[in-house]
């Protein structure tokens, strides 16, 4: 099995993020309704009609490549891995944003190796007007809300102190104790993986993640960290990788230049 990630497919993987990104924003701007999973977690339209939009675009692109989208796992749908890339699509990720009107909610596509790490994503926020894309090999770029689009990469942490970007929804005490070690200079709220994004075009230097995540919400701001010459790995130091079981994160650190 081979899919070459070229420069036509990553246009097209642009464009479809936009085409989901438009159709959550007719939603967002209409009196949606609020569902629930199994897990209890909210769900709206926006997921449901996001990820029917993109899952076949990504079939028809790469037949041989798996897709793990988050509401068809969620469904029950679990494709096999085994030794093959595959896809991680969040076709809402920041739900709670998305429900409460916050406009940081995000489209999220990403593709991993068969080495289990992320080797391209993109991350489209609609409500702002701007999407972030990259990976290792290619860089990291961002197009604006004016249609510019821009190299980006990490910064090196100042010397007055870091600017540290932590989960709206989700932080824990853990990040506190984590934070105790550097001199932060300022702490910033976010939601959704515009986090990893903040970090990647260097308007913070460090995003810990001390809770619960799923692959397909950190899988394409990864690969953009990874793109703009960043990294993020476990609490130990070791390499963050994907296909774990039932595509459950462990905590994670995403940070710029040493």
């Amino acid at each position: 099995m081979s899919f070459t990630l070229n420069q036509a497919a990553i246009d097209e993987l642009l464009h479809i993020a936009r085409v989901a990104g438009d159709a959550t924003m007719e939603i967002y701007h209409s009196d949606f309704e609020i569902y629930s999973k199994k897990d209890e977690s909210p769900v709206t339209e926006a997921d449901r009609k996001a990820e029917a939009i993109i899952t076949p675009v990504l079939q028809q692109l790469a037949p041989d490549v798996p897709v793990v989208a988050e509401e068809a796992f969620s469904a029950g749908s679990s494709p096999d891995i085994e030794g093959k890339m595959f896809w991680l699509v969040d076709p809402v990720d920041g739900t709670k944003q998305f429900i409460n009107k916050q406009d940081e909610f995000t489209v999220n596509i990403a593709l991993i190796d068969q080495n289990r790490r992320p080797i391209f994503g993109v991350v489209h926020a609609p409500a702002l007007n701007r999407m972030f894309w990259g990976a290792l090999e290619y860089g990291a770029f961002v197009r604006n809300s004016d249609g510019e689009v821009k190299p980006i990469s990490v910064r090196s942490a100042p010397k007055e102190g870091i600017v540290a970007v932590v989960s709206r929804s989700h932080k824990t005490p853990e990040v506190d104790e984590f934070l105790k070690d550097y001199t932060v200079a300022k702490e910033v709220s976010s939601g959704s993986s515009i986090k990893f994004c903040q970090v990647a075009e260097g308007t913070a230097d460090l995003y810990p993640r001390f809770g619960p995540t799923m692959e397909w919400d950190t899988g394409a701001g990864h690969a953009v960290v990874l793109g703009a010459g960043g990294s993020v790995v476990t609490p130990d130091g070791d390499e963050f990788l994907y296909g774990k079981p039932g595509f459950k994160n462990g905590f994670f650190i995403a940070k710029g230049k040493e």
